[in-house]
């Protein structure tokens, strides 16, 4: 999927992977690759900025975990992602409905000759 079809989007997709519980980055990365059947293929590059951003905002909270032996930052919801994530739901639902609604639906399609 090309990057500017996501563009706007990819926090959103990110509070709602984190809305499962708390995970670290790649996790975060693999989790929206296996939920679009692998369309949505992202670097670290882009999803560790997203995930600082979000901290930023107070959406998402993070803390240090070990996993294998390893340390991992992990991040998870506060209760203003939960708002958040509602909200940002509520309008991406009402702009699939109205871009929808431009485009046509499945079994709209016309083919003209």
């Amino acid at each position: 999927m090309r990057a500017e079809v996501l563009k706007g989007h990819l926090e959103g997709m990110i509070l709602a992977v984190l809305e499962s519980g708390p995970t670290y980055g790649y996790a975060v990365i693999e989790t929206l690759r296996e939920r679009s059947d692998g369309e949505v293929s992202l670097p670290s590059g882009t999803i560790y900025p997203a995930l600082r951003r979000l901290e930023s905002a107070g959406l998402v909270s993070s803390g240090w975990s070990e996993v294998g032996g390893r340390r991992r930052r992990t991040y998870e919801l506060t209760p203003s992602g939960v708002e958040a994530l509602k909200e940002r739901r509520q309008a991406w639902h009402r702009a699939a409905e109205v871009i929808t609604g431009v485009m046509g639906g499945p079994g709209t399609w016309t083919v003209s000759t």
